[in-house]
This record gives structure tokens, C-alpha cells and sequence, in this order.
């Protein structure tokens, strides 16, 4: 009885060692991409800071030209207060703070309005880039292909952002044409 349980306990174990090797046979490649450089360092991610940095000019002067119509009120309240009427005066600083309101409304809009024109064309380019990995994924053998931010710790081997800015300025170009 001894031997046979000696001879089990072999065949078991060659049977657990090799099934083992069998599962590791098929070595998983992973890819690493850092959203935030592709945006950064990309073609399409330049023009949209550069656009939206534009828009935000736009707002930022029209604001400040509103805030000098502002001062220039205030300006002017504050000279004429001594000879103005107690209903003048309060007719004045009503209107007054309706003008402040309405700058710090409007500062609010166009803030709004920035992050929404940066949420679509950052969709925009995201969805691109989508396909671009989704070629190097199936073009290089990757397992996996994860965004950055989900990871903890990788290796800089893993990091294919490089790769997906190069081959997604070379699809913007050609789409720009």
C-alpha cells in the first residue's frame, strides 16, 4: 500500500505542476496611456488649448470692459452723491449693484460655457484616440491597454502614450487635409 500512495502522490503532483505551466504559457502584454500628455502633447490637443485659450481671451476682455463701465459708475456715484436727492442716490445704487449682478452672472456664463466647449472637444479627440489605441492594441499583441490614472504603479515599458500621439497626429494630419 505504501508504494501506491507513493505513486499517487507522484502522479498528482506532476499532474498540478504541469497544468500549471499550461495556464503561463500565453504571457499577457500591457499598455499604459497618460490621457492627460496625449492631450497635452498631441496635434488636435494643442489646437484645443490654443482654441479654447483663445475664447477665454475673448470672454476675459469683454469682461474687463464691462468692469470698467463698472468703475466708471462708481466713479461717477461717488462724485455726484453730495448733490444727488436721497431717491436719485438710492435710483443710482440700485442700479449699481444690478450691474455688478449681472458682470458676475455673465463671468459664471462664459466659465460654463468654457468647460462645456473643453468637454466636447476633448470627447472629440478622446474618441479618436479610442480607435488609435484600439489599432496598436490589436496591431502589437496587447492583452490589455489601461489609462494611467487607473494605475498605481507600472513600469515605463508598459507606457504607450508615445506610440498613440505619434500614430494619432499622423490620422489628425490626414483627416485636417
Amino acid at each position: 500500500m505504501r508504494p501506491l500512495g507513493k505513486l499517487t502522490t507522484l502522479v498528482l503532483l506532476a499532474l498540478f505542476m504541469g497544468s500549471g505551466y499550461g495556464f503561463c504559457a500565453d504571457v499577457a502584454k500591457i499598455g499604459i496611456v497618460e490621457f492627460q500628455r496625449l492631450f497635452e502633447n498631441s496635434d488636435a490637443g494643442k489646437e484645443i488649448k490654443a482654441e479654447i485659450s483663445e475664447q477665454g481671451k475673448k470672454m476675459e476682455a469683454e469682461l474687463k470692459e464691462k468692469g470698467a463701465e463698472i468703475e466708471e459708475l462708481k466713479k461717477r456715484l461717488e462724485r455726484e452723491a453730495l448733490v444727488m436727492s436721497k431717491k436719485m442716490r438710492e435710483e443710482n445704487e440700485r442700479e449699481f449693484r444690478i450691474k455688478v449682478n449681472d458682470i458676475k452672472t455673465l463671468q459664471k456664463k462664459y466659465e460654463a460655457d468654457l468647460q462645456r466647449i473643453q468637454r466636447k472637444l476633448m470627447a472629440g479627440i478622446q474618441a479618436e484616440t479610442l480607435e488609435v489605441i484600439d489599432e496598436i492594441g490589436k496591431a502589437g499583441g496587447y492583452t490589455l491597454i489601461m489609462d494611467k490614472r487607473g494605475v498605481l504603479y507600472s513600469p515605463s515599458t508598459f507606457d504607450v502614450t508615445d506610440e498613440v500621439i505619434k500614430k494619432y497626429n499622423q490620422k489628425y494630419a490626414k483627416k485636417k487635409k
